[in-house]
């Protein structure tokens, strides 16, 4: 069954595979209760916002959902998609972008269509599972750094280096932006001091980002001073943009070449209309409206420092997402969460073993703009009661809890 499908039988709609129902938003229903919900990537608010469901709306009944038709190189291009990607190289301030169907779908064929058996990849420990997946499917050499650890990333490259002017390959270096678990950010200001040295290219994968960081939410290589200088960056809409889709943005060469040789957009259907025309619209209030940026930030920096001062360790987190980490065993775990969703009425995500190391538990809160102060307050106090809990054994089990 694997690591997570061994508990299956017990965590089934409840810890795994949970129905959340009702309209999106901070307040939802769960298993017929009223809960709060810290666990939606809807940062900016706006799956629900006025403007956003009346452009949903009127694009699916102007169109549909089957338009176009066919992949965009054969029959599925329009001046919508086209003119999606022209808005998002400009706010991204790259050359061209390409629209993707979906994030991991499409990082997974960038990594595929970008390298070749003579190229090196050197990458960070912690990336994302759609990077690692396609890694995978990379046949050349692959070097991993450990997780931020610049001083490793150089003899990396130094390795990298000697193999890739062996075989007259190049490298390809692939972090990201906001690591979307411990909500630390990727070094890309240290990364790309070291183009002065060595010969990389730069992928950075910012689907937490995107949005999020920087003054103008561009991310986070705006929000360190170094966008410019990231050669490759991926951004998804699943996050600040709450729908589906995503781009890769470059220069008009590199942005050409995956455009025609991404096999996963390449034999796919082009994204749905209805889709593209959503984009647009958020794309338009994530630009225009810097005050649901704003808004999500205070909410954030409201929750983080609450939290704080109770005593609980954050990590190392410098984005909205806001992990807590505590010692326990997996049933601990599902008894604290059990009793934060059934006596707390807060739904937050449970992480265990094997996501992270063996007696710890982390409990990841997505803060959004859409969240008040008073829910900040209601989820700090639960938090302090519920620890005191957890450091007296009261949720010591030798099974998780079965529902």
């Amino acid at each position: 069954m694997g690591p997570l499908g061994q508990y299956m039988k017990d965590a089934h709609g409840y810890f795994t595979f949970p129905k959340l129902e009702g309209e999106i938003g901070t307040r939802m229903k769960f298993r017929g209760r009223e809960v709060l919900v810290w666990s939606l990537n809807n940062y900016l608010g706006l799956a629900n916002h006025p403007d956003v469901r009346k452009t949903d709306a009127e694009a699916a009944a102007n169109y549909g959902m089957a338009y176009p038709m066919g992949a965009r190189m054969m029959s599925g291009q329009t001046s919508k998609h086209e003119e999606l990607e022209n808005h998002l190289a400009e706010f991204v301030n790259k050359e061209d972008a390409f629209l993707l169907n979906y994030g991991y779908q499409g990082m997974v064929s960038i990594i595929d269509s970008l390298v070749g058996r003579n190229d090196v990849i050197v990458y960070d420990s912690e990336s994302h599972a759609c990077i690692l997946d396609g890694l995978r499917l990379h046949i050349g050499k692959r070097f991993v750094y450990p997780h931020n650890d610049i001083e490793n990333l150089k003899k990396q490259l130094e390795r990298a280096t000697r193999l890739a002017a062996k075989n007259n390959g190049g490298i390809l270096v692939i972090t990201e932006g906001v690591f979307g678990m411990s909500g630390d950010l990727g070094k890309l200001d240290e990364i790309v001091k070291l183009k002065e040295q060595y010969p990389f290219r730069l992928l950075v994968d910012d689907a937490h980002g995107f949005g999020t960081m920087g003054e103008t939410g561009m991310g986070v290589g705006e929000h360190l001073g170094v966008h410019d200088d990231i050669d490759i960056f991926f951004g998804t809409f699943a996050k600040a943009m709450a729908g589906i889709g995503a781009f890769v943005a470059s220069n008009e060469m590199v942005t050409n070449y995956l455009r025609y040789n991404m096999r996963s957009q390449t034999f796919a259907k082009s994204l749905p209309m209805p889709m593209v025309i959503g984009a647009l619209k958020r794309l338009e209030l994530l630009r225009t409206k810097p005050e649901l940026r704003k808004q999500l930030w205070k909410i954030v920096n409201a929750l983080q420092s609450g939290l704080k001062e109770k005593g609980f360790n954050l990590g190392n987190t410098e984005s909205p997402v806001t992990p807590i980490f505590l010692p326990g065993s997996v049933p601990e775990g599902t008894n604290m969460t059990m009793d934060l969703r059934e006596n707390y009425n807060i739904f937050c995500s449970l992480v265990a073993y094997p996501v992270v190391p063996k007696n710890v538990l982390l409990l990841r809160l997505i803060p959004t703009a859409v969240h008040t102060m008073e829910d900040v307050e209601e989820t700090i106090e639960a938090f302090s009661e519920v620890q005191v809990k957890l450091k007296a054994g009261k949720y010591i089990a030798e099974k998780i809890t079965s529902v």
